[in-house]
């Protein structure tokens, strides 16, 4: 499409005017200078076109001459259907020469479209302003009647006049002057199409809109509100019971309670009645350990370590495994063996727990250790027997050697801790076969702040052979006897066994006369090596193997002298205890 511009050789782009330079526009009056009318034809579709007019300036191009434009077959003039008669459009005649008003461009820059120069733009009209209740259109005149402004008239076209020479570029030519559609115009609305609805004027609505946003507002606002109390008793009855729902999980009946009588539970609750607290206090020291009922008038079977915090005048607190409380006083005790017997008063309904042979354990027997490590009354651990007759010396604080006890004893991995001292360690029977008495930890167990060290599963217990023995001593005469051979030992030797002395102590023999070692045939300088079978490497082993048995029992010795092996055998002697 060519929009009324020249077709011809292209020119050169203008650009910006400059300076000094004239532009000379179209005539306005070049509509109205028509050599004759035309009609039934409308303005847009004979536009006129201005004839190029001379440059002001040389260095302005030579205007190009229009082509000629084809001519139009001759038509019957149409029959006009409105009374009023079309209005006169006019030929404009040739308008001299105007100036280029823009340098040339040789980069062809865009807008200014095809060569120039160019014809004058038709004047706008400037919209009137929209009233605020819209703008009243006129009556449709009869060509545009039915056609809402959107189609054509339905008449035939009329026929286009043909004119001689070159056809000018049209000029725009405005509305008759009898319409006032432009005076009208809304450029955002349809050609002769209202600018309003039916109905209320544009922008009022007489209230109407607010009232129905003020509805919405206030019915969101209830709406809000009800949701919110029902979401907040929600959550207060959710929070209050849990759930919407009660929550039942599966849950076994309640049995008897009953557990079989060698498993673990069966053993505590056999035992635990028979097992007590101790708390000792003395003039410098306080301790806490446990003890077990050894019959019913009272007395109760303990670690000497335990009760000798109280010394001659301490008191000593029993607590019962029901929490019933009574005062204890010590019956006898004895450092050798690491026990001592205490006895309650004004106290009745014991139980006494049944006593074991020691003799009849074997290694990897389960036992159950029961007392109050730590203060912690009633407390149970389980575990075996994890080695027999194994020698341990315990003590030794005093540095005279008179507080060393010396035990053949019964090792354990039932976890065993401080507090837990003159407790009974039980077989699957509930029998006691060994007081708890000493554990080996990994480290001293002393800091500064008088820690002591927990189990590392090696405990060990006094055999209840021994301790029964002992026990019916100290409650029979308040002491107990030593089973003793007569000689005294050299504790510095390192080589293996037990080698005896050169003197003894004070400058007496080694070898007591008239003892049970000077009766075997001991001598100054012997070497022990077995007791009963059982090999001895050190001073402390023989006299742990001699004290596991009682005064008057026969011993096989085997021994050194000189390099030979020799073997006797010997009767022990007694010695009282401390």
């Amino acid at each position: 499409m060519d929009d009324g511009k020249p077709t011809g050789p292209k020119a050169k782009w203008w650009s910006r005017p400059t300076p000094g330079h004239t532009t000379t526009s179209a005539p306005e009056g070049a509509s109205a200078a028509a050599d004759a009318p035309v009609e039934g034809a409308r303005a847009a579709d004979t536009p006129a076109r201005p004839e190029p007019v001379a440059p002001a300036q040389s260095m302005a191009p030579e205007p190009i001459a229009p082509e000629p434009v084809a001519q139009a077959p001759e038509a019957p003039a149409p029959t006009p259907e409105a009374p009023a008669p079309a209005p006169a459009v006019h030929a404009a005649a040739p308008a001299p020469a105007v100036t280029p008003r823009h340098e040339p461009d040789e980069y062809s820059t865009p807008p200014y479209g095809g060569p120039g120069p160019w014809a004058p733009a038709p004047p706008v009209q400037r919209p009137v302003p929209t009233p605020a209740h819209g703008t009243p259109v006129p009556p449709v005149p009869a060509p545009y009647a039915g056609t809402n402004g959107a189609e054509t008239p339905t008449g035939p076209a009329p026929a286009p006049v043909p004119t001689p020479g070159p056809v000018p570029a049209p000029a725009f030519t405005p509305p008759p002057p009898q319409s006032t559609h432009w005076l009208q115009y809304d450029p955002w609305g349809g050609y002769r199409q209202p600018l309003t609805q039916p109905g209320h004027p544009l922008g009022s609505d007489g209230g109407r809109g607010k009232n129905r946003r003020g509805s919405l507002l206030v019915g969101a606002l209830l709406l809000a509100l009800v949701a919110g109390g029902i979401g907040g008793g929600i959550g207060a009855y959710i929070e209050r019971n849990g759930g919407l729902t009660t929550v039942e999980l599966p849950q076994a009946a309640k049995n008897s309670g009953g557990r079989a009588p060698d498993s673990v539970a069966g053993i505590a609750a056999s035992a635990l009645p028979s097992v007590v607290t101790l708390h000792v206090s003395g003039t410098t020291e306080s301790g806490t350990g446990t003890g077990f009922v050894l019959d019913n008038e009272g007395h109760i079977l303990t670690n000497n370590h335990v009760v000798a915090p109280a010394g001659p005048s301490g008191d000593i607190t029993v607590t019962f495994s029901g929490g019933e409380t009574a005062s204890a006083e010590i019956v006898g005790k004895d450092s050798g063996y690491d026990l001592a017997v205490v006895k309650v008063k004004g106290v009745s309904g014991l139980k006494p727990l049944p006593l074991g042979n020691s003799d009849n354990v074997q290694v990897g027997d389960p036992v159950v250790a029961i007392g109050a490590p730590f203060d912690l009354s009633n407390t149970v651990t389980s575990g075996i027997i994890s080695a027999k007759d194994r020698p341990i010396t315990a003590g030794g604080e005093k540095g005279d050697g008179s507080d060393i006890s010396y035990v053949d004893a019964l090792q354990t991995d039932a976890p065993i801790n401080p507090g837990n001292s003159g407790g009974p360690l039980v077989d699957t029977d509930a029998h006691v076969i060994g007081i708890n008495s000493a554990i080996r930890a990994a480290d001293s167990g002393s800091t500064a702040e008088g820690g002591q060290a927990g189990s590392i599963g090696l405990g060990f217990a006094i055999p209840i052979n021994q301790g029964k023995r002992v026990a019916e001593e100290l409650i029979n005469t308040g002491k107990a006897t030593h089973p003793v051979i007569g000689v005294t030992l050299d504790m510095k030797y390192t080589g293996d066994g037990a080698k005896v002395g050169a003197k003894g102590a004070e400058g007496k023999p080694s070898v007591t006369p008239g003892g049970p070692g000077a009766k075997a045939g001991i001598k100054p300088g012997d070497i022990i090596t077995e007791v009963d079978g059982q090999r001895v490497h050190s001073g402390e082993e023989l006299i742990v193997k001699i004290r596991a048995h009682r005064p008057g029992d026969r011993l096989d010795l085997g021994l050194t002298r000189g390099g030979k092996d020799l073997s006797m055998t010997l009767t022990l002697g007694s010695a009282t205890g401390t």
